[in-house]
């Protein structure tokens, strides 16, 4: 018999996941040039020469045994000291490698630092809509997810709200922005504000809040659109960062921790980082891959390609009458629903051949996250069917 903590995650495993697998299975019953899979945010865009020469590089110039070997828990010193450097150039931070700590890809961060920072009944204050598997990464380390709803048309965050419901045993509070599902991002403003709030409450009750900021879609921006730094803004803030998304590299399952001087009890905070990356099973963060982004620093995918889906599908659905948010950044498009019921809508495109996320999943029910991260061709050979989608729900 399995553990009864692990019953209720394999009742709900991810909505995502079962919608990518079934559009495996329609593809071969309809062909896969007929099934328009919007399901997983899987990047269609290759990596950069750039990874592959530097992954070559690695195995070709440095000794086996130490590519290939254990190294410190937080990572290779060079690899992160290489990564602070680029993070102060970019944004007038003073990091060191000491400020660093190699991961297993963003999902791996945000455990080891929950694991860090949660005891059990501990608060963690999360913005609806919002990425499901936090709910499950709170859950790992007994914490509470308290949800602030969403906050329609904007998806800014409901600071009303979040303040309310912030209360003396609250530790930490999750943003993502770049938004997955809305593509949402949060502005300075915003972040300002977030940080006027937690400062004050950290006062009321004597506490320490951390602000976990989740960026794994942070290169992925539109238009020009700044995507404020949150360390600038706030001293407890933790930054949680993957290449899965900036280099296309979801598989390889690297990212790192930024956990600045100014945070409270600071040295306690990283060394508990460091050894919670070993307890959780990770013991370190691959190490061919941490070698070879060292190199890649300074790249980043082609946006482009994400950027002509992105208008495509925006202007093709509000065209057909559907609301959505139009995406400042990421690579998904928030539709709101032509029915209260999500689930009930997701069916009705499933008929067509359409497999998306219903809003359920985010914590937001009544929309649909659709993942422009595809084929153009793909998005063009739907419309079609989104044409069919819409024409029932006007008859």
């Amino acid at each position: 018999m399995i553990a009864k903590k692990m019953v209720k995650y394999v009742e709900g495993s991810s909505v995502t996941r079962a919608m990518f697998e079934e559009g495996k299975k329609m593809a071969k019953k309809f062909g896969a040039e007929n099934v328009y899979d919007f399901s997983l945010g899987n990047p269609s865009v290759e990596p950069p020469k750039a990874v592959s020469k530097a992954i070559k590089e690695v195995i070709e110039e440095d000794t086996p045994n130490y590519v290939h070997g254990y190294m410190n828990n937080s990572g290779y010193e060079e690899v992160r000291s290489a990564i602070a450097d680029s993070l102060n150039k970019k944004f007038g931070t003073s990091f060191n490698e000491k400020n660093i700590i190699m991961t297993v890809g963003a999902a791996g961060g945000l455990n080891v630092i929950l694991k860090t920072l949660l005891d059990p009944g501990d608060e963690v204050i999360a913005f609806a809509p919002y990425f499901g598997e936090y709910n499950n990464y709170v859950a790992n380390f007994d914490g509470k997810m308290v949800v602030v709803s969403p906050n329609p048309p904007t998806f800014q965050p409901n600071l009303k709200e979040f303040e309310e419901k912030i209360t003396d045993k609250t530790k930490a509070v999750i943003v993502n922005t770049p938004n997955n599902p809305t593509g949402v991002v949060y502005s300075e403003e915003t972040i300002k504000n977030i940080a006027d709030i937690l400062n004050k409450k950290q006062k009321e009750f004597g506490t320490s809040i951390y602000l976990i900021a989740d960026e794994p879609y942070r290169e992925l921006a539109y238009d020009g659109v700044d995507v404020p730094y949150l360390t600038k803004f706030y001293d407890n803030t933790i930054v949680g960062y993957s290449y899965s998304k900036s280099l296309s590299l979801p598989g390889e399952r690297i990212g790192y921790l930024v956990i600045p001087n100014e945070v409270d009890d600071f040295e306690n905070v990283i060394n508990a980082a460091s050894i919670a990356n070993r307890i959780l099973g990770f013991v370190n963060a691959p190490s061919l891959i941490q070698l070879a982004v060292a190199k890649c620093l300074d790249e980043t995918t082609d946006i482009t390609t994400y950027d002509t889906n992105r208008k495509l599908l925006y202007n093709k659905l509000t065209e057909l009458g559907m609301e959505c948010v139009k995406p400042d950044g990421a690579f998904y498009l928030w539709v709101k629903t032509l029915e209260p019921d999500d689930s009930a809508f997701v069916a009705k495109a499933k008929k067509y051949n359409l497999l998306l996320v219903p809003g359920s999943a985010f914590m937001c029910p009544g929309y649909v996250r659709i993942a422009y991260c595809v084929d153009t061709d793909m998005i063009k050979r739907s419309f079609d069917s989104f044409e069919k989608l819409a024409a029932e729900y006007s008859n």
